[in-house]
This record gives structure tokens, sequence and C-alpha cells, in this order.
């Protein structure tokens, strides 16, 4: 049964949360919860990243009537969903062909830019999570020697966060339009997304069109990194909202540009995934076969004392 999505601002905990949208909406009292997280799971309270919200799992066994808990990753759940997502539920970007129990690696530029990886050993899928969208991302064009130097830093470094999500697209525009002396005209990211859609606003275009490219370019950068000839899988809200600009022959051209690798590449397909409840579907894969999937539960696994 697929329940409301919910705003966080809307309850003080996500116990009320829980309690509200789903235990009051179904008949079956649930005894276990896994639970994907946006923040780094390190104890029995744990803060969750762009909420004011804090878990803490062994007092909502307690609240909630539950006998288990696990929590990972939020990029986990992702990473769980790619192993087995339908076609219906994914766009190919591209040409590539799919190798089946091959690594496979998910994208997601949001409210940051999320990567995790899914490795198949063992007869298992395991996801393999970390802070992959920290890595360094340089200039190699003209054109980005031009904006790189008014692009915002953090210690001096540009990261793919910096660029590839909701704050980072903000940054990349106001770069492109210092780096011509053009006026900042649009401060919010769907402003700038909407702008490129309809041709108002031609540093909107072109920081939209750059943002594929350089999103391409990490990705490709990821494919290289877990050998993913499973498939690179993009998400994120980010990713929705460029869709009907998404110009797959120019994405595809930064993707495979990585000599002396661009056969491999050439040969990796990229798809972009359609439904908007992946993780949902990860989890609930991990919960009905937990065997199926090498999750690390060590400090993230509580049980009702």
């Amino acid at each position: 049964k697929m329940f409301e999505t919910v705003k966080t601002a809307d309850f003080t905990t996500i116990d009320e949360a829980i309690q509200s949208a789903v235990l009051d909406r179904t008949s079956v009292q649930p005894k276990s919860a896994v639970l994907a997280l946006a923040g780094p799971i390190d104890g029995d309270e744990i803060d969750l990243t762009n909420c004011p919200w804090v878990l803490r799992p062994r007092q909502m066994i307690k609240t909630l009537g539950l006998e288990e808990i696990i929590a990972i990753n939020d990029f986990e759940a992702q990473a769980l969903a790619i192993s087995a997502l339908p076609d219906d539920a994914r766009m190919a970007v591209g040409d590539g062909v799919q190798r089946e129990g091959a690594s496979r690696a998910v994208l997601g530029p949001g409210t940051g830019l999320g990567v995790a990886g899914l490795v198949r050993a063992r007869n298992m899928w395991i996801p393999v999570a970390g802070e992959g969208g920290h890595v360094d991302i340089g200039p190699r064009t003209p054109r980005d020697l031009a904006i790189w130097p008014h692009l915002k830093t953090i210690a001096g470094r540009i990261s793919g966060e910096q660029i590839l999500c909701g704050r980072g697209l903000v940054n990349l525009y106001n770069a492109v339009a210092t780096a011509d002396g053009r006026p900042k005209s649009l401060s919010k990211p769907e402003e700038i997304t909407s702008a490129s859609f309809d041709g108002s606003d031609t540093v909107a275009v072109e920081t939209v069109q750059l943002f594929i490219e350089y999103l391409a370019r990490v990705a490709g950068d990821m494919a290289l990194v877990f050998m993913a000839r499973g498939g690179i899988y993009l998400t994120g809200g980010i990713t929705q909202k460029i869709l009907p600009v998404l110009n797959a022959g120019r994405f595809r051209a930064a993707f495979d540009n990585k000599e002396p690798h661009r056969n491999l590449l050439e040969q990796t397909p990229v798809y972009v995934i359609m439904h908007d409840q992946a993780p949902l579907e990860g989890l609930s894969a991990y919960a009905r076969m937990p065997a199926r999937f090498g999750v690390d539960t060590s400090g993230r696994w509580w049980r009702e004392s």
C-alpha cells in the first residue's frame, strides 16, 4: 500500500509523521521499520540533513509499538532500487548495452548531489554509499575557464555539489552572468529552469545546458569508478526538472569523453529514473528479501529491549 507524501515541516518529529501518515491509516500494526535517512547514522540520536528532526530509534520503538528498526542512508535506498527497476520506470539517455549482474551507480542532484554504487558479489547486491558528490570538478573548455573564476568555492574547492544541485545551479547561473557582464535577474533554481524552457533568459538557457554537461562528466567519472556496465542511473528533483531540455546527444558527448576509455563509456547505458518513489521500492525489496542484499546493519539495527 502506498501512503501519501507529507512535508517534514508539518510535523514536530518523525514519530508523529509516521503515526499520522502510516499507522493511523492502516489496520495492520507493523512490527518492523526500515528507514532511509538523509544524514549520517552514527549513534542512537540521528540528525537529519536539511531537516530539524532527530531520529531516536529506541524511543521510536516504544512510541510506535515496534519490535525493530533498521536505518540506512537515503542513497543506499536509491541504490537498492536500481537492482530491479522495470523498463517502464526508466528512460534511456542515448545508447549503451546493460550487462546483467554488472555494477551500477546512481546520481541524484537535488538539495545536494547524492551518489551511491551497487555491486554484485556472493549472489547479493551490495549498496555502496559515500560522499561521491564532493569529488573535485574542474574546467576543460575555454568557456569553462571563463566561468570557473566566478564560481563560489568551499575553502577554495569546486566540488560536484558546488554546481550540481539546487544551490549549485544558482552558483553556476551567477558565474555565467558575471563572466559575460550580464545582469543576474534570477535567484532561485526553479526560476532558472523555467526561464531555460521558454528562452526568456539567455543566461538561464546556457546555465541549464552547462549543468547537464557537467552532470554528464561526473556521471562518466562514476561509471569509471564503479565500472558501471550495469548502468548509470540519474534521479533527484533537479533531474526531473531539466528533462524537457535534456539533449541526449550533448549529454552522451560529455559522458563518453573519457579518453583513453571512451569505448567503455560508449557501451555504458545511462538511464533517468522515472519512478518518483524509487527509494521506497528499494526499501521494500530489501524488507521482503534481506538475504538478497548485502546491507551492513551494524550500528544501524535497533531491537525492542
